[in-house]
């Protein structure tokens, strides 16, 4: 870890820029290879994630490993982070005034670790960070060239690995979608066009959102935002 990203992890660690520091018990900042060429980024951490300071555990996590595995990387080979660095109450959406407060330790982010595959895990992350409208289900498994944190990345828009866990054809347009990740690593590596998208049909959402029946499922850990 060079001395930018300790200084910034240390600045995101004390960070108290708006309320939801006084009832965290701890940040989390993100983990993972500091020199990732992969940055996925979710919402906001859970009560698990909360408890321990790592993101992305419990089910919603497991998948997240085993989708890593099945295209050969695991958590050590990328950086996974969310948007807000400490969990909301009750894992309620975040306010504007905290992803105002928050959003710059992301790019910050972004601009340290300088990935070149950014994937944003979710609707929330999505919109936040593409800056468009369109929801999760039109534009996942399509990649957006932009710029964050002073970097020319790739966007790609993936469905929260917690909504995946409820609706059984969700999570096989995921393992589709994640199957073109590296193509797609492998193309900005060499200046070539991206893979084409694979034929495929699209996952019909359940009658309950899923992120209320992962609120059921497993108290107080899945985050909001996941269509």
């Amino acid at each position: 870890m060079t001395a930018l990203a300790r200084f910034h992890r240390d600045e995101v660690l004390n960070c108290t820029r708006c309320p939801l520091s006084e009832g965290r018990t701890q940040v989390v900042p993100g983990s993972g290879d500091p020199d990732a060429e992969i940055l996925f980024v979710g919402e906001a951490p859970g009560y698990h994630e909360d408890k321990q300071g790592v993101p992305f555990v419990g089910q919603a996590g497991s998948l997240l490993d085993e989708l890593l595995a099945g295209i050969g990387l695991t958590r050590a080979d990328v950086f996974v982070a969310n948007v807000l660095k400490c969990r909301p109450p009750s894992n309620r959406d975040p306010r504007p005034e905290e992803i105002e407060a928050c959003e710059s330790h992301l790019f910050r982010q972004i601009g340290i670790i300088s990935p070149a595959l950014v994937c944003t895990l979710g609707n929330f992350a999505t919109k936040l960070l593409s800056g468009r409208p369109e929801g999760i289900t039109r534009v996942h498994g399509h990649e957006l060239s932009l710029t964050l944190g002073g970097r020319e990345v790739l966007l790609y828009p993936l469905f929260h690995p917690a909504a995946a866990l409820y609706t059984p054809a969700m999570k096989d347009t995921l393992r589709a979608d994640f199957a073109r990740i590296p193509g797609l690593v492998s193309a900005l590596r060499e200046g070539a066009p991206a893979p084409p998208l694979p034929e495929r049909s699209e996952p019909t959402a359940t009658a309950k959102p899923a992120s209320e029946a992962a609120v059921q499922a497993e108290p107080e850990h899945d985050q909001l935002g996941l269509f």
